[in-house]
């Protein structure tokens, strides 16, 4: 792919010049180009805080304690600064927003780095995703590193817009911000010793990266079957016997809070010096209001503060652990040679951030993002990405279905689903609806149709193209006319979120890009996704779910127990349609 472009000896000459600068900066001959003068600072090595001088030059720390002079002074008396926060576990696309979008949301609360699995995209576009994505994150002002997709799609029995064999990815490794490979979701693969999974874990060994993985409420043998595999870490924990029995085995663990599954209050004990070393913080998916409203990472700092948590700990948790973990050797900390993304707050009791730094570059200050250029897409992979449905118009009769079919149960504020034996049709006062997958990458009118129970809509539909991890569009209805007429307006819209009423789009989300990615600000997706979500409740939803969010979670066959794939009802933990 053409990665390496520079000359060897080109690149030696250059990493020389500007280290000779550094260098010249830490010995206090030359002045550095910024100094955070009077600074108490998180020590991360010696697990206290620090005071001095912060020297910054060629976009690293030069050195600290001094006294330094720089060509730029800031003085940080009584101020707190913390090394810049790096998200272990992402998905961008999940933010329903392009890449730059997702960086002026995350930079104001301390992002500078987050690692992304491009999956959502991989799903709908194959490598042309892959390859999307990097383009469009390139030098943004937020570090973007990758985990290349390990399952497209998520196991053989979904279908989604390619398949991509480790042969597809390999390649990828070459490039520099590629630290490995994403999610083994497919447990059930690893497990057996399935050549094509395993195949997958060897390629990305012996490019010497991490893989992460993603085994919710696995246990004994097969356990000890995942982790043998090579898989290194886990995000999917929801109780601390299942973190524990991982983090026993020696598998990291990501402590996630996102929008749908949020799993800090349960894993807290996690966060304690005996385990510590082992925990990095994720957010897996974030919708825009979460991102808006409550934060990111540091989101999950304050709130294991104020939980009792050591404030230097849960710091290091969300800097330093991660980038050990993912061998990102020059950030984390706040140390001379580490990058210069320096998070300021007032104190660890209000934790308000006043200003962000990135590479020495003062992007957030007192409540202003300074702007910064999107990255360039070539226009052929983004009219690419502009084009990805093909589905022929439904009508109510492609939803009707007179056998037996299975009954998804939800459970309020989880992903997880219950068996609830099986319907014939809707019956509203149950509470059962129908629901439906579409197969919308290659016209195959594939339709999988069942039922749910704990939605809790009394009238009309929910459509949505966002439908983990295949995105092929997933309905819910009260009944089938509804349900045809919200899928054909998000065909027509070239992908979203559709809530239908009496004949007429009540609330709607337009998601152009690959039908999971807006063209739009994130304010205004935030705003429009608001008021289709109190749109969906005013026509009964249930309150304790997320009406999107869950519902996109419904056809991802990896997480038990019941799933709907454009094939039918699957029992998730057999691997069987029922």
């Amino acid at each position: 792919m053409g990665y390496h472009q520079e000359s060897y000896t080109g690149k030696i000459n250059r990493m020389l010049a500007r280290k000779q600068r550094i260098v010249n900066v830490a010995a206090g001959r030359e002045p550095a180009d910024l100094v955070l003068k009077n600074a108490s600072y998180v020590n991360v090595f010696a697990n206290r805080i620090c005071t001095g001088d912060i020297a910054v030059a060629e976009g690293l720390i030069a050195g600290i304690g001094g006294p330094y002079q720089g060509t730029e002074e800031l003085d940080m008396t009584g101020k707190l600064l913390l090394p810049g926060f790096i998200d272990a576990h992402v998905h961008l696309e999940s933010a329903m927003v392009a890449p730059k979008e997702f960086a002026k949301a995350v930079l104001p609360h301390g992002t500078t780095t987050v690692i992304t699995d491009p999956h959502e995209i991989a799903n709908v576009m194959g490598t042309d995703g892959i390859e999307y994505m990097l383009q469009a994150t390139e030098d943004l002002p937020v570090d973007v590193r990758f985990m290349l997709p390990s399952c497209v799609p998520a196991t053989p029995m979904d279908e989604s817009g390619a398949v991509l064999d480790y042969r597809s990815i390999d390649s990828f490794y070459e490039h520099p911000r590629v630290q490995g490979l994403a999610e083994m979701m497919n447990y059930v693969g690893a497990v057996a010793a399935d050549s094509q999974v395993l195949e997958k874990i060897a390629a990305a060994q012996a490019h010497h990266k991490k893989i992460d993985g993603h085994a919710p409420g696995i246990t004994g043998y097969d356990l000890n079957a995942y982790v043998a595999s090579g898989v290194y870490s886990d995000h999917e924990c929801y109780t601390i016997e299942d973190a524990m029995a991982k983090l026993e085995l020696g598998q990291y663990i990501m402590i996630r809070e996102g929008t749908a599954a949020r799993n800090l209050e349960a894993l807290l004990p996690l966060l304690t010096p005996q385990y510590a070393d082992r925990c990095m913080f994720c957010c897996d998916d974030k919708h825009p209001s979460d991102l808006l409203e409550k934060g990111h990472i540091d989101y999950l700092v304050k709130n294991a503060i104020q939980a009792g948590v050591d404030p230097i700990l849960a710091v290091k948790v969300a800097c330093l652990n991660a980038a050990r973990y993912f061998l990102l050797n020059n950030r984390g900390a706040i140390a001379p040679g580490y990058l210069a993304d320096i998070v300021v707050i007032d104190s660890f009791q209000d934790f308000t951030i006043e200003k962000v730094f990135k590479l020495g570059q003062l992007m957030y200050s007192d409540g202003a993002l300074r702007d910064f250029e999107a990255s360039q897409v070539d226009p052929n992979l983004a009219r690419r990405a502009l084009d990805t449905f093909r589905v022929s118009p439904l009508t109510a009769q492609d939803f009707q279905e007179s056998r037996p079919r299975g009954v998804i149960g939800l459970v309020d504020g989880e992903i997880i689903t219950e068996d609830k034996g099986y319907a014939t049709g809707i019956d509203l006062g149950k509470d059962i609806l129908k629901i439906a997958v579409i197969e919308r990458h290659k016209n195959t009118r594939h339709i999988g149709i069942g039922y749910i129970q704990g939605y809790g809509l009394k009238e009309g539909a929910v459509a949505t193209s966002i439908s983990h991890d295949s995105h092929n569009i997933i309905v819910v209805g009260a009944d089938e006319q509804s349900m045809a007429d919200a899928v054909n307006r998000v065909v027509q819209s070239r992908g979203g979120i559709v809530v239908w009423k009496d004949g007429g789009c009540a609330g709607e989300v337009v998601l152009a890009i690959a039908g999971i990615m807006s063209e739009d600000t994130l304010e205004h997706v935030n705003r429009d996704l608001e008021a289709a979500k109190e749109a969906a409740f005013r026509q009964g939803v249930n309150p304790g779910i997320d009406p999107f969010m869950t519902l996109s979670f419904m056809a991802l066959p990896v997480i038990p127990t019941l799933r709907l794939t454009t094939r039918g009802i699957i029992d998730v933990n057999s691997q069987q349609y029922i």
